[in-house]
């Protein structure tokens, strides 16, 4: 009797450890099974946001600009160059040219490129009065007008150097420059390209002369190199004022 009562017990207790380990398995399983699925759930969130930021994210912005144009010889093929690549530039054009190749000033406003102005006679306009200064400037402004209709909002001053006290007479922009491989000092389009694509970074603004032929070949060069890179070529104005 003892022995049986004895053997009861023992299969009860039996059955009772078999149900509480099965009960922590089954419960480690879902516990598991939690962990997997927020682990899962949270690996999801996060390429999703990286998905997100990468889809926003905005190419890096710089402006090409060109100054003492336009040129008869080098600024079609320039003009030719950009046009095939989607890219709008800047041009500072002096006043005497425009006067000479007005055809160039209207095709350069019609692809959407900016016309900014570089002076009458490209002059160093620390060196002249007031009154110089201010004729240079509307001179190749009114020229500018009358072929395209717009005048010049933004002025890049020869050599650099700008009258600040201008400002108060003329409603322009004066533009500088961020990267200037001082193309017009050689012919070398290797040296001219390396000097920009190492130095160059967002936001920057270019400094070229579309009036040389080997600057307008280095100029294509460094948009396609650029281009590759990721960045994003807009009008001085989008840079200046966005």
């Amino acid at each position: 009797m003892r022995y049986r009562l004895l053997k009861t017990l023992c299969g009860v207790f039996y059955v009772l450890c078999f149900l509480l380990v099965w009960g922590v398995l089954q419960n480690g399983q879902t516990v598991l099974s939690e962990i997997t699925e927020n682990d899962r759930l949270l690996e999801a969130a996060v390429e999703g946001e990286l998905s997100g930021e990468s889809k926003s994210a905005k190419p890096r912005r710089i402006a090409i600009t060109f100054d003492d144009g336009p040129a008869e010889e080098s600024t079609p093929i320039l003009l030719d160059g950009l046009k095939e690549r989607g890219v709008k530039a800047t041009f500072f054009v002096i006043g005497k040219n425009v006067q000479s190749h007005p055809e160039l000033v209207k095709r350069e406003a019609a692809e959407g490129h900016l016309i900014g102005n570089h002076t009458y006679h490209h002059t160093n306009l620390a060196s002249v009065s007031d009154e110089k200064a201010l004729e240079e400037i509307a001179q190749t402004s009114r020229l500018v007008e009358e072929l395209t209709g717009e005048r010049t909002e933004y002025v890049r001053a020869p050599f650099g150097a700008w009258k600040k006290n201008l400002e108060e007479e003329l409603d322009v922009i004066p533009v500088k420059w961020s990267v200037d491989p001082l193309d017009w000092t050689t012919e070398n389009e290797d040296d001219i390209v390396n000097k920009v694509v190492t130095q160059v970074q967002e936001n920057d603004i270019i400094l070229l002369h579309d009036c040389y032929r080997s600057s307008v070949n280095a100029a294509l060069r460094i948009i396609d190199i650029l281009q590759k890179e990721g960045y994003d070529f807009v009008t001085v104005d989008e840079l200046l004022l966005d």
